[in-house]
C-alpha cells in the first residue's frame, strides 16, 4: 500500500507554503508604505491601551518588515497608566520565551532570530500569565483567531501560559487577516488583530471567555 502523509505533515507543509507567500508579500512593501502602516497600527494599539488601562502589557520589538515599527514598545509604554509595566520577550536557548521589563530603547540588545531584547533581568517564563494585554507577532491570522507564526513555536508555548480571558492582539499589515489558515492541535487562537485600514478587530470565534 502507498504511504500517505498524516494530517500533521500536511498541515506543516501548508504552513510552510503560506509563510513563504506572506513573507514575499511583506518584502514587496515599500518603506513609505510600511512607515505609514506602522503609525496606523500604533494608533490602534494606543487607543486600546488607553481604554483598558492595563497594569502589565507584554509586547515585542518589530523587526524588518513586521508591522508596528521598531518604536512600538516606546509608543505603548508612553500610553500606559502610571506605574504600569511593559514586558518584552527574551528568547531562551530552547526557543521558549522569558520576559523582561522594557526600560528604554537604549537598553535593548540584538539577540537570536533577529530579535531585540531588553537587557534588564528577566522575570521568568510565567510572567506573561499576569499580563492584562498580550501583543504578539504573526504573519497572518484567520477569522477564527488561528495565527501563523514563523515556525519556532515560541509564542505557542507562551500563549499556553496565558489565561483564556486575557486579551491577545496581533498587529498585521492589510491583507493578512484571512479566511482560514492551516492549524494544528497545539495552535492557540488570538482574540483580536489591528490592521492599518481596519484598526482593532475582535475575532468572534476567539472571544475571551
Amino acid at each position: 500500500m502507498p504511504d500517505f502523509p498524516d494530517q500533521a505533515e500536511v498541515s506543516r507543509s501548508a504552513k510552510f507554503a503560506t509563510r513563504t507567500k506572506l513573507l514575499a508579500h511583506r518584502r514587496r512593501l515599500g518603506d513609505t508604505e510600511r512607515a505609514a502602516a506602522a503609525k496606523q497600527v500604533q494608533a490602534g494599539l494606543v487607543a486600546l491601551v488607553r481604554r483598558l488601562r492595563p497594569r502589565r502589557v507584554t509586547a515585542y520589538v518589530p523587526v524588518a518588515t513586521e508591522p508596528g515599527g521598531p518604536d512600538l514598545p516606546a509608543v505603548l509604554h508612553a500610553a500606559l497608566p502610571a506605574g504600569a509595566e511593559l514586558l518584552l520577550p527574551v528568547l531562551r536557548a530552547d526557543l521558549d520565551l522569558d520576559w523582561a521589563p522594557w526600560t528604554g530603547p537604549d537598553d535593548l540588545a540584538a539577540a537570536g532570530r533577529g530579535m531585540r531584547e531588553p537587557t534588564a533581568p528577566p522575570l521568568g517564563r510565567a510572567a506573561v500569565a499576569a499580563a492584562d494585554l498580550v501583543v504578539l507577532p504573526a504573519l497572518a491570522v484567520d477569522r477564527r483567531g488561528v495565527r501563523l507564526g514563523r515556525g519556532g513555536g515560541s509564542y505557542d508555548r507562551a500563549l499556553a501560559r496565558v489565561p483564556a480571558t486575557t486579551l491577545t492582539v496581533v498587529p498585521l499589515h492589510d491583507g493578512e487577516l484571512v479566511n482560514a489558515l492551516p492549524a494544528e492541535p497545539h495552535d492557540r487562537p488570538v482574540h483580536a488583530v489591528v490592521t492599518p485600514a481596519g484598526g482593532l478587530r475582535r475575532l468572534d470565534g476567539a472571544a475571551p471567555r
